[in-house]
């Protein structure tokens, strides 16, 4: 039968030594080597700080720009999205770091209607930088800056309040982009402490 003329030469392809000499190396390392891998965000054995304590105790300084004009919703938008991403539901623990962030923003048309010449289609973007500040000693351990590009359409000429809101969403989605960087990075300092 042609199965058991296949099967003798698969049971003689896995009885060569040297395979079977590389297969237990790769398990002897894979066995090694799976006692480095630690979760982010677990629970230490040894008494440190959990990263998600360490989060909590970040106090994030309110953004300054002026009351009333775009940017200090673009402000609010961001300290609240990275409050929420930094405390989840709970509020921030005694401060041990303090943050302070500063934004600027721009908006560029990428295409052009040839007929009108109005923008069919923009791009929003976000320039961030901040500095995380220890309360103890004020001094800025950490100083590094962020950004994020959204764009959107312009669904017609005529409608005003579509391309309103339009804007508004690329505002919002670039915030909540500005918050996971922050956050992210955070977690990066606070776990490697670099």
């Amino acid at each position: 039968m042609w199965w058991g003329s296949l099967s003798g030469r698969r049971a003689g392809k896995w009885a060569n030594p040297r395979i079977a000499a590389r297969l237990s190396i790769i398990a002897v390392l894979a066995a090694l080597t799976a006692g480095c891998f630690r979760p982010m965000y677990a629970e230490h054995a040894d008494g440190s700080p959990a990263l998600r304590d360490r989060l909590m105790g970040v106090e994030l300084l309110p953004i300054d720009k002026p009351n009333g004009s775009p940017d200090a919703r673009i402000g609010v938008t961001l300290r609240n999205a990275l409050a929420f991403k930094l405390y989840g539901g709970a509020t921030g623990a005694p401060p041990t770091h303090q943050l302070q962030i500063r934004f600027t923003t721009n908006r560029s048309s990428l295409m052009l209607d040839p007929n009108t010449a109005l923008p069919s289609n923009e791009q929003y973007g976000i320039n961030a930088s901040y500095q995380l500040i220890e309360v103890a000693t004020g001094k800025t351990v950490l100083n590094a800056s962020t950004f994020s590009r959204t764009s959107y359409d312009i669904p017609g000429q005529l409608q005003r309040f579509a391309r309103a809101r339009a804007y508004r969403d690329a505002e919002d989605r670039a915030a909540q982009q500005i918050a996971e960087n922050i956050n992210t990075r955070l977690a990066a300092f606070f776990y490697a402490g670099t």
